[in-house]
C-alpha cells in the first residue's frame, strides 16, 4: 500500500484535513501500516484530488488561515476498494534494536541493558497506546488489526523479558571488533 492508498483508507472514514491525515498515519489507528510525512501526504493529496479522487473545500475560521478539508469522492471509494483485493506486499519490518543485538559482543554490558531496557519500555508503551485505541474502537476490523497488532508486541515483550539475559550475557564479550575483510 503506497500514501495515496493510505490517504484514501483515511478519508474512507470521513473528511480530514492533511495535519489530520498525517497525526493518524503517525500516532493514530493508521499508524502501523506505511510510512508517511508531510511531504509525501500533500503531494498525494493533490494527485489524488487532480484525478478525482478526493474532493477539497476551504473552511475559514476568524483569524486564523483557511483550512482544506479533504473527502473521499466516489471514484476515490471505487479505488479504495479495487486496492483492497490486491495480493498484499510483504510486511517490512527494520529495527536498530535488532541491529546492535546482533552484534552485542560489541557492545558494553551496561549499554546493552540500557537498549534492551529501553526496547521493553518501547514496547510496553506501543501495547497502552494500543489498549487505548481499542477501549474507543467499534469497529470491527479495526478491532481485530489492533488485537493482531497487541498480539505482535505482546510476543516481543515476552521474548524480551524470558531471554535478555543471553543477550546481556553476550555483551562485550569481544575484546576488539573483527576487521571486515575488503574484497
Amino acid at each position: 500500500m503506497n500514501i495515496r492508498m493510505l490517504c484514501l483508507a483515511i478519508l474512507h472514514r470521513g473528511d480530514a484535513t492533511g495535519y489530520e491525515i498525517r497525526k493518524l498515519s503517525t500516532e493514530g489507528q493508521f499508524g502501523h501500516f506505511v510510512d508517511a510525512s508531510y511531504g509525501s501526504i500533500y503531494p498525494a493529496l493533490a494527485k489524488l484530488e487532480s484525478d478525482g479522487l478526493v474532493t477539497v473545500r476551504e473552511e475559514s475560521h476568524p483569524g486564523k488561515p483557511a483550512r482544506k478539508i479533504y473527502s473521499l469522492a466516489a471514484a476515490g471509494r471505487e479505488t479504495f476498494a479495487g486496492a483492497l483485493i490486491e495480493p498484499p506486499a510483504h510486511d517490512t519490518y527494520r529495527s536498530e534494536f535488532l541491529l546492535i543485538a546482533m552484534f552485542a559482543e560489541l557492545v558494553d554490558p551496561q549499554h546493552m541493558k540500557q537498549v534492551i531496557d529501553a526496547r521493553v519500555e518501547h514496547v510496553k508503551a506501543e501495547l497502552t497506546h494500543m489498549r487505548e485505541m481499542q477501549s474507543c474502537c467499534d469497529h470491527p476490523g479495526t478491532s481485530w488489526t489492533i488485537n493482531y497488532g497487541m498480539a505482535v508486541f505482546k510476543a516481543s515483550l515476552d521474548h524480551l523479558e524470558k531471554h535478555r539475559k543471553e543477550l546481556e550475557n553476550v555483551a562485550g564479550s569481544a575484546a576488539i571488533a573483527p576487521p571486515i575483510a575488503a574484497e
